[in-house]
């Protein structure tokens, strides 16, 4: 699995409030932000099934 950067502009108070709720959970900011797009993900993915992907979107 290759590891690919994502840039994201965001507000200082909802990064502010991130960084508290990533500590309450014992986690970096970057690992709670990976949660949350896994969670999402599975979420969708219940909904409306498996995503696939082609070999040109990885």
């Amino acid at each position: 699995m290759s590891i690919k950067s994502l840039s994201i502009r965001i507000d200082k108070e909802l990064l502010n409030k991130l960084h508290v709720v990533a500590d309450y959970e014992g986690r970096s900011a970057n690992s709670q932000i990976l949660i949350l797009i896994r969670d999402c993900i599975n979420k969708y993915e219940k909904e409306h099934g498996e995503i696939k992907l082609d070999s040109g979107k990885q």
